[in-house]
């Protein structure tokens, strides 16, 4: 799937390449695979994608990398906190500005707001709900940088909040597009219509390698996110193929459409697969009753 050998070692940098080095901060987890990966870009003066996690051992070693030169910017993929928590830490140290799309409800799409407001809380990795970027980034914003400009581009799904950062033939794709598994869309901060737009988005790309937030470089960028859609469009197979058979709810469901992982790993597949059928029903594939929940019956429809 278009990945390199992973050769970080926790609090140590790693050299990706020429300007671009990984910290892994030492935060494993089966959401988190090895760690999250903090990004620095440049070399005399640099850029912070992702400060990671509030782990003491983590700042420190992102402050030992950064050593004397100066931070311009620190970026912000998305508010999880397994990537934003140690921003307010890292800019006060080094004086530079936090640069995201917004806070943590920030980008959400109508149907995942009007479900917030319907009582349905975050599930899965965890929202930094604190989260408040110094500035806030739009869609095509470039970030100044000599080692040159740095283009932002919002692609939610994972997170309405999440964006990717185009830096000269690479992409550093956060949580969007991960280097070791398919990516968690947990309503009502995921919303995989978003997300499967996104990736039409990240396609058209003319990029080299994708740096994610999690995992080894990815150096086949149009490979992966083929076999994420090809992933999401198979479950969506899965899906449909249940309830031709007979309504269900998601208890019923899960069992079936996610037979393939293991049972620690059914509340987070119980999110992604909640986010199914909501794309569903906005779609007009499948019907809720009493209403689009997640404690509803869902009924395949004849629309396609």
């Amino acid at each position: 799937m278009g990945e390199q050998e992973f050769a970080a070692t926790v609090g140590q940098p790693w050299q990706c390449e020429e300007g671009v080095e990984l910290i892994l901060a030492p935060n494993p987890s089966p959401m988190t695979g090895p760690g999250t990966n903090t990004y620095l870009l440049g070399k005399d003066r640099v850029v912070v994608i992702d400060p990671g996690p509030d782990l003491p051992p983590h700042g420190a070693a992102v402050r030992r990398a950064i050593d004397r030169r100066p931070v311009d910017a620190i970026l912000v993929t998305h508010s999880h906190r397994d990537h934003s928590p140690l921003s307010p830490w890292l800019a006060t140290e080094t004086g530079a500005p936090v640069l995201a799309y917004g806070d943590s409800k920030a980008g959400r799409s109508k149907v995942m707001m009007d479900l917030a407001r319907q009582g349905l809380t975050t599930g899965g990795q965890g929202v930094d709900v604190e989260f408040r970027p110094d500035q806030v980034l739009s869609e095509g914003d470039e970030i100044a940088f000599p080692g040159g400009d740095i283009r932002a581009l919002h692609v939610p799904g994972h997170m309405g909040n999440h964006m990717c950062f185009v830096w000269r033939d690479m992409a550093f794709t956060g949580d969007h597009v991960l280097g070791w598994a398919s990516t968690l869309v947990s309503p009502p901060d995921g919303d995989l219509t978003d997300f499967m737009l996104s990736c039409q988005k990240l396609s058209a790309l003319d990029v080299r390698v994708f740096y994610p937030g999690h995992g080894a470089p990815i150096t086949k960028p149009k490979e992966r996110l083929q076999w994420l859609v090809d992933h999401r469009k198979s479950r969506e197979s899965q899906v449909l193929a249940v309830l031709e058979k007979r309504p269900a709810c998601i208890a019923e469901l899960v069992d079936e459409v996610y037979a393939d992982i293991p049972s620690a790993m059914h509340p987070a597949a119980r999110r992604n697969l909640f986010a199914h059928l909501v794309d569903l029903s906005g779609r007009g594939r499948v019907s809720a009753e009493p209403a689009l929940s997640e404690t509803a019956v869902f009924t395949i429809t004849d629309a396609k």
